[in-house]
């Protein structure tokens, strides 16, 4: 049997993970996890999906008797550690050094085909 209490506390301590991280106020994890969408793996949604579930399940008193609290242990943790392990600061600066890469490609690429055409026509 599932403490519900402790359940709800585990649910609102990756809730407030999600503000930190990803600026996303909510009281659905389900809600949270589809505004983080690609940011995180699938698998981490997967195991949020687990838990939302249980969640649902927990609102039936019958239903709540017969859950077992052991193999949410490891889709809890999954969604922790992914959680904490995102750096928002890191994820910025990947993307803006992506865009720099990208743009210092193209000049090379722009300035080698005017040296080409320089070439083919006889200036250089």
């Amino acid at each position: 049997m599932i403490d519900q209490k402790h359940f709800n506390d585990d649910i609102k301590k990756l809730l407030k993970l999600v503000d930190a991280k990803f600026g996303i106020q909510t009281d659905d994890l389900s809600f949270a996890m589809r505004k983080i969408g690609r940011r995180l793996p699938q698998s981490v949604h997967r195991h949020a999906a687990k838990l939302v579930e249980v969640q649902t399940q927990l609102a039936h008193p019958k239903v709540a008797l017969q859950i077992d609290e052991k193999p949410l242990v490891k889709p809890y943790a999954t969604v922790l550690s992914a959680l904490e392990g995102y750096d928002p600061a890191d994820r910025r600066k990947g993307a803006i050094l992506g865009v720099l890469g990208t743009v210092a490609f193209n000049l090379i690429a722009v300035f080698v085909i005017f040296v080409i055409v320089l070439k083919w026509r006889g200036f250089v």
